[in-house]
C-alpha cells in the first residue's frame, strides 16, 4: 500500500483543479453509492465535460440525472473507459474486481468507494479532509494508482479525534459505531424493509444480505452466509482509521453494531482524558470544517437530521461518574460522507490531467 500525501503547511484553499474539462464515469451509477457520487459532481461543479453512466444489465437503459442533463445507463464495456480521465467505481466490490483492469489499461485515474482494491500494491486509502487536518497535501503523480475511499466511518472517527488532541491529552477511546443497511447497498435497504413488513405480519423473513434477522433487532455479528462479516467491515474501519490518521492518533477500542436503521452512522464515543473535561474547550476544539457541534435537546444529533448533510452532527455530554471523561454522541450521513471523500480526491488529482487529457 503506498501512499499519496506529505507533510505541508495547513492551506484551506480549493484543491488545485485542471483549467480545463475532463471526462468521467461512474461504474455502478444506478446503486445508492453512484447517485450520491453523480450529485456530488454536480454540487461541487466538478469541471466535467461529461459524465458516463455505466453499469450492470439490469439498468440499462435507465435514464438519470446529472445536473442540469439527462443521460442513461450504458453496458460496462472496455470501450467505455477509453480516453476517461476519472472513473469511479461505485458498484459492489466483485464488480469491481471485475472491471477495474479495463479503466487501469485506458489509462484512466481510479477512485474505489467499494473497497475492493483496498491491498493492491499500488493504491492509497485517502480522505481529504483528515489530510487538511494534519496539513498534508497531495503529491501529484503522473501515473497514480488507484485511490481507495476511506471508510466514511474511519473518517468520522479520525476528524474528531483528531481535533481533541488539540483540547488535551487523550488516555483512551472507547467507540461504538451503529451501521446502517445503506452501507449493503440498495439490497440492504430492502432488505430491512422487506424484514420489518414480514414480521409485521407474521410473514417468513428474507435472509439473503444479512443471513440473521436486523429489523427490530441489534446485532454484533451476521449470519455465517453473510459476506462481508460484520466483523470484516469492523477490521476495515479500523485499518482504514489507522492509515489516515497517523500513528500520532488515538487508537479506539471499536465495536460495530448493525442498527435497524436504513441510513446514517450514529457514534458513542467514551473519552477518557489526563485532566477534568471542560466541555467549553472541548466544544472549541472539535468545531470547524465539516463539525456541527448542537447545544440543545431538539438539535441533538440523529439519522435523520445527518441525512444529505456534509457535516458530522457531535452533542457534547460530560460523564456523570468520572469528571475526567466525557461521551459525545455522532451522527453523519455515510452515503454522502463517502461520496464527497472520493469526488475531493479526484479533485486533488486534477493537477496530473492539466489538459483535461489522458497522460
Amino acid at each position: 500500500m503506498t501512499s499519496n500525501v506529505k507533510s505541508a503547511a495547513p492551506s484551506h484553499a480549493d484543491p488545485v483543479r485542471g483549467s480545463n474539462l475532463y471526462r468521467v464515469a461512474i461504474v455502478g451509477a444506478a446503486s445508492i453509492k453512484g447517485k450520491e457520487v453523480a450529485e456530488v459532481l454536480s454540487d461541487r461543479n466538478f469541471p466535467s465535460s461529461e459524465v458516463k453512466l455505466l453499469d450492470d444489465d439490469e439498468s440499462l437503459g435507465q435514464l438519470e440525472n446529472v445536473g442540469d442533463e439527462v443521460t442513461f445507463i450504458q453496458k460496462v464495456r472496455g470501450e467505455e473507459f477509453r480516453n476517461l480521465d476519472f472513473t469511479f467505481f461505485a458498484c459492489d466490490a466483485e464488480s469491481t474486481r471485475k472491471t477495474w483492469k479495463m479503466a487501469h489499461d485506458a489509462g484512466s485515474t481510479m477512485v474505489d468507494l467499494s473497497f475492493a482494491l483496498e491491498d493492491e500494491a499500488e493504491a492509497a486509502v485517502r480522505a481529504p479532509w483528515i489530510e487538511r487536518q494534519l496539513g498534508q497535501a497531495p503529491v501529484p503523480e503522473l501515473q497514480p494508482g488507484p485511490v481507495v475511499v476511506a471508510h466514511p466511518a474511519s473518517v468520522v472517527l479520525a476528524l474528531l479525534l483528531l481535533r481533541l488532541q488539540k483540547a488535551g491529552q487523550v488516555r483512551g477511546v472507547a467507540a461504538t459505531v451503529f451501521e446502517p443497511a445503506s452501507e449493503h447497498g440498495q439490497k440492504g435497504m430492502d432488505e430491512l424493509h422487506e424484514q420489518t413488513v414480514n414480521l409485521l405480519s407474521f410473514q417468513q423473513l428474507p435472509k439473503n444480505v444479512f443471513d440473521t434477522q436486523i429489523a427490530f433487532n441489534m446485532v454484533s455479528r451476521y449470519g455465517e452466509q453473510s459476506v462481508p462479516a460484520l466483523a470484516t467491515i469492523e477490521s476495515r474501519v479500523l485499518k482504514h482509521y489507522r492509515q489516515i490518521a497517523g500513528k500520532d492518533a488515538p487508537v479506539p477500542s471499536l465495536l460495530l453494531l448493525q442498527a435497524p436503521i436504513f441510513h446514517g452512522h450514529a457514534f458513542a464515543l467514551h473519552i477518557e482524558s489526563e485532566q477534568v473535561a471542560d466541555i467549553e474547550k472541548i466544544s472549541q476544539a472539535l468545531s470547524g470544517e465539516h463539525v456541527n457541534i448542537t447545544h440543545s435537546a431538539e438539535d441533538a444529533p440523529t439519522n435523520v437530521n445527518a441525512a444529505g448533510q456534509n457535516d458530522i452532527q457531535v452533542s457534547i455530554i460530560p460523564d456523570a461518574s468520572h469528571s475526567t471523561s466525557f461521551w459525545l454522541w455522532a451522527a453523519s450521513d455515510n452515503l454522502r460522507i463517502a461520496a464527497s471523500t472520493a469526488v475531493e480526491c479526484a479533485e486533488t488529482m486534477t493537477a496530473t490531467r492539466p489538459r483535461g487529457k489522458i497522460q
